[in-house]
């Protein structure tokens, strides 16, 4: 029984689901938790670098005091870093945050939300959460198709949101094709460019905040520190947008939502991005390698280009994953369509190679 009368979206959704982890795979096949690997969550396998840690554990003994609620220090340092106005940037707890204040700023009852499908599954909690409307366009040959994307937007449209690269699939547009999609649509639909993944990319997709920002207000791009930083636990992420699209969302931040920690470490990651680059440059030579590995196997696999590689296993999904797990290789099934797999050391990798090979 549902105690007191929840909001009729919330009570009839799903909760976002976050990847699996080896303790609870080990708790239904029975393994040992600790010869288990974890390539669920697109997390980064490798700790940030010293300097980072440091400045972590130095802010530490200061979390009696609550953290600056605009992270006024980190916006500065960003601003400079990217090659914007400081107005033009925000913060919140994770991209993913951001995208709940996007939401929350711009979507009323009934409003239309469009975006390829399937990609990241916080969009649908989001549509929910504010009373949308989803609008999901599939995907072709696992990427997007931007013309149905465009005529998927109509007078109800209030965003159009756009993971690029897409998670779970790993596809990736040029920054012309988002421009020519921005050209179509009418300038009071938000287009959000959702690039948690972009410093995994290894080919020239353009950048929307140089190429794409200055000319269309209506384009706002949300990175992270999660991913190719390391600093998932730390919940930051940043976006870039039209000053007055900014001041919408800035309303609707959870008070120091962007933690202490979490501000002095995603500053000492900034500057330390050139040490942060061979990590990234360790972790996308390995991607590269899986992906030859898989193709050498027989299998399916579309370019990747994020710190994850996909396999479009359609109905032959719910077989395989659960013989992956036995194995002790925790990945993250999309019933029905695939299965996305971190990127993880190489051994993690190897591990994964190999059970997917005695399947």
């Amino acid at each position: 029984m549902t105690v007191g009368r929840p909001r009729a979206t919330v009570a009839a959704m799903a909760p976002y689901r976050p990847g699996k982890s080896t303790a609870m795979a080990a708790d239904e096949h029975g393994l040992d938790a600790a010869d288990a690997v974890k390539l669920s969550s697109n997390e980064n396998p490798y700790p940030p670098v010293a300097s980072v840690v440091e400045a972590v554990a130095a802010a530490a003994g200061e979390v009696n005091r609550y953290g600056d609620h605009g992270a006024t220090e980190l916006r500065h340092a960003l601003a400079g870093w990217l090659g914007v106005d400081v107005a033009q940037v925000v913060t919140g707890c994770g991209s993913v945050g951001l995208l709940q204040q996007l939401f929350l700023s711009y979507v009323d009852p009934g409003d239309e939300v469009v975006y390829p499908w399937p990609s990241f599954e916080a969009y649908p909690v989001d549509v929910r959460i504010t009373g949308g409307v989803e609008v999901a366009v599939p995907l072709v040959d696992h990427a997007f198709d931007m013309d149905s994307v465009a005529a998927a937007v109509t007078p109800r449209t209030k965003l159009v949101v756009l993971a690029n690269p897409n998670n779970p699939t790993g596809t990736a547009v040029h920054v012309d094709e988002i421009r020519t999609l921005v050209e179509r649509v009418p300038d009071d639909v938000l287009v959000v460019v959702d690039e948690a993944y972009r410093e995994f990319v290894t080919v020239d997709l353009g950048d929307p905040v140089t190429d794409l920002v200055p000319d269309h207000p209506n384009v706002v791009v949300l990175r992270t520190f999660s991913k190719a930083y390391g600093l998932a636990a730390l919940r930051t992420g940043y976006g870039v947008a039209d000053p007055s699209v900014a001041e919408q969302v800035d309303k609707v931040l959870i008070p120091f939502a962007v933690n202490h920690l979490a501000q002095k470490g995603s500053l000492a990651a900034i500057a330390a991005r050139d040490e942060v680059q061979v990590v990234i440059d360790r972790l996308t030579a390995e991607r590269d390698r899986v992906v030859v590995a898989l193709r050498d196997g027989g299998w399916e696999v579309p370019d990747a280009h994020a710190n994850f590689v996909w396999l479009p296993l359609g109905g032959r999904t719910d077989e395989v994953f659960p013989e992956l797990e036995r194995q002790g290789v925790v990945v993250r099934p999309f019933p029905g369509v695939g299965i996305r797999v971190t990127i993880g050391t190489p051994a993690e990798n190897d591990r994964f190679l190999a059970a997917l090979a005695r399947l």
